[in-house]
């Protein structure tokens, strides 16, 4: 399986090493996108000169968002879709279902939303700590435990370095 199949395809098994290499590879563009809009911000707003008015740094953040779409749809997107592949076949290394991964990316979310909105302070708290348990069960799942050994439903095991050959078609 090369990197950009383990990035985006939705089907087979990786292993926990694959796992972070892919988490560490969108940490890695997201900090040097950053960095360069960040740079790219500051050098425009450098260039408004020693004391400019309010309206003009609005003025200047504002017409910089295009660039920041542009940048969200190139760089932001792929990396969603790309984090969906990666925690997909991570479940099924562990022989697990790919929808659990709607309540490992969105279940947190959810229950944070939940607890803002209550007006208990009780309320908040067991959201938040139900949107804490999500998230180390997710952090647990995904990139500590070892998959299942041998093949399972997904596919051969990524650590036994059994390798599926296709038949031939001649």
């Amino acid at each position: 399986m090369n990197f950009l199949q383990v990035l985006f395809s939705f089907h087979g098994r990786i292993n926990r090493a694959k796992y972070w290499l892919a988490v560490l590879f969108w940490v890695v563009i997201d900090i040097v996108v950053f960095a360069v809009l960040l740079g790219m911000l500051g050098s425009h707003l450098l260039a408004l000169g020693s004391e400019p008015s309010g309206a003009d740094i609005v003025r200047a953040i504002l017409s910089f968002g295009l660039g920041v779409i542009l940048v969200f749809l190139l760089v932001f997107v792929p990396m969603i879709v790309s984090g969906f592949a990666v925690g997909i076949k991570r479940l099924h290394d562990r022989d697990q279902s790919g929808w659990w991964i709607l309540l490992f990316y969105f279940g947190p979310v959810v229950a944070s939303a939940i607890g803002q909105n209550s007006d208990s302070g009780a309320g908040a708290l067991v959201s938040g700590l139900v949107s804490l348990g999500i998230s180390i069960w997710a952090f647990v799942v995904l990139g500590c435990l070892r998959g299942t050994r041998g093949a399972n439903r997904y596919g051969p095991d990524p650590l036994s370095g059994d390798v599926i050959v296709a038949p031939s078609r001649a």
